[in-house]
């Protein structure tokens, strides 16, 4: 375990749902020492499989293993209930695991939720010193770094202030503070970075930068911020339901992630999509065609040229407060494009009489930079609650290309292609 900052073998945590002990102290002790001596704990049910939850138990992480070098960074990606947190609280001994092993190599400095191992009544500035203490160090080492602590939080004025009267964006700022210069080998953080602003997110994201780069620290991250994770991270663990599905590369992890999130997009390059007639719904599209600017259908369309999508649907009920979304996506999944009928003030879909209609959305030129899109649109309102709703994902896929670049081989390095115009004017002659 030379240069093994973390390794976790056989990792397990089982929580119990609504029950909050064995019935007695006495039984909680004697469940605590089996599991602590690797004995079977007496109060278990007998015939219990190893790993079946039921109504009383939930396996929040299952027979997990992985190891985390020296100076790694590594973010833990999933969706919500994953088990990403559950890790973090284990490896930072928040609470103990159900089964296996977590070996430890340094100091460990957790952020995980705002205000853990901050005492209320005490001020920012002593509970710099408690944290301090809690990880070994000394006083005059604190000492050293105090100054250093209270600027980067930007909090001077409040410092001596008890933290119980701090709102959750100055708690945040202390606490991240503390943990990143404070001595530690380990710096643990969980989303709790997004309770704090635009502009204090960018500086702790820099911060945790700095100390895997600069400082050779061990960074363990969860975050639902993509572009986040790509940044600091260089390696990822893809979690889902308590098990890893992947780890290695943070690209590639955040490619599978991605994948595994984002219904697949249509293979084929194409300009019209017709939809099988379904008499019950009472909003339905027929079809979606993208015309270019001659008027025809198309699939590959010029950057500097409008994209006109046209969607043939039917009304067959008047419904009220029913209105409709579009939006187009990139490569990536991201959205692009994100517009509801809402937003111009017609609510033309709402309580619409019985019929066929025609709607056109525009899409400007020079909003689209060359690679690959998807077509999404659907209907929404409090009639989707009866399942009658209609969403149609991925719909279409069309291609952008910009001829006028000047080497066609590449794209523009740049969210849109949109072409500014030079205007000259002179002031006066030489």
């Amino acid at each position: 375990m030379s240069n093994i900052a973390v390794k976790v073998e056989n990792l397990s945590k089982m929580y119990r749902l609504g029950v909050i002990n064995n019935g007695t102290f006495f039984r909680d002790v004697q469940s605590w020492i089996a599991i602590k001596t690797g004995k079977e704990d007496p109060h278990s049910k007998i015939g219990d499989e190893k790993y079946k939850g039921d109504k009383d138990h939930f396996w929040a992480l299952k027979n997990i293993s992985f190891e985390i070098e020296k100076g790694d960074r590594v973010a833990f990606i999933g969706k919500n209930g994953a088990g990403k947190s559950t890790i973090l609280k284990l490896l930072s001994r928040i609470s103990s695991p159900t089964e296996g092993i977590i070996k430890i190599k340094g100091k460990i400095a957790s952020l995980l939720e705002v205000g853990t191992g901050f005492h209320g009544e005490l001020t920012g500035r002593e509970n710099i010193y408690l944290n301090g203490a809690i990880l070994g160090m000394k006083v005059h080492s604190i000492n050293k770094k105090i100054d250093e602590i209270i600027s980067f939080c930007g909090i001077e004025h409040h410092i001596d202030t008890p933290v119980k009267r701090y709102s959750s964006g100055m708690f945040v700022r202390l606490a991240f503070a503390v943990a990143a210069h404070l001595d530690s080998d380990i710096l643990i953080a969980d989303e709790v970075l997004a309770v704090g602003d635009a502009e204090f997110q960018k500086k702790a994201l820099g911060k945790m930068e700095d100390l895997s780069f600069n400082e050779g620290r061990t960074v363990l991250f969860v975050s639902h911020n993509i572009s986040a994770v790509e940044k600091l991270c260089n390696k990822g663990i893809v979690l889902d339901k308590g098990k890893i599905l992947k780890t290695g590369n943070i690209s590639n992890c955040i490619s599978f992630y991605t994948d595994m999130t984002i219904p697949p997009s249509p293979t084929e390059i194409k300009s019209e999509c017709l939809y099988v007639i379904n008499e019950e719904l009472p909003y339905q599209i027929e079809k979606i065609e993208l015309i270019n600017k001659n008027g025809l259908q198309n699939s590959v369309f010029e950057a500097q040229e409008e994209i006109k999508v046209r969607i043939s649907f039917i009304s067959r009920n008047p419904i009220p407060n029913v209105y409709s979304y579009f939006f187009i996506k990139m490569e990536n999944g991201e959205n692009i494009i994100n517009c509801y009928s809402l937003e111009d003030e017609k609510d033309i879909f709402n309580n619409m009489q019985p019929g066929k209609y025609v709607i056109e959305l525009v899409i400007m030129k020079g909003l689209l930079t060359c690679g690959e899109y998807t077509v999404n649109i659907g209907f929404g309102g409090s009639y989707l609650e009866n399942g009658n709703g209609e969403q149609y994902i991925n719909a279409l896929r069309f291609k952008v290309i910009d001829s006028l670049f000047f080497e066609p081989k590449h794209k523009r390095n740049s969210i849109t292609s949109t072409i500014l115009e030079w205007k000259v004017t002179e002031k006066r002659s030489l």
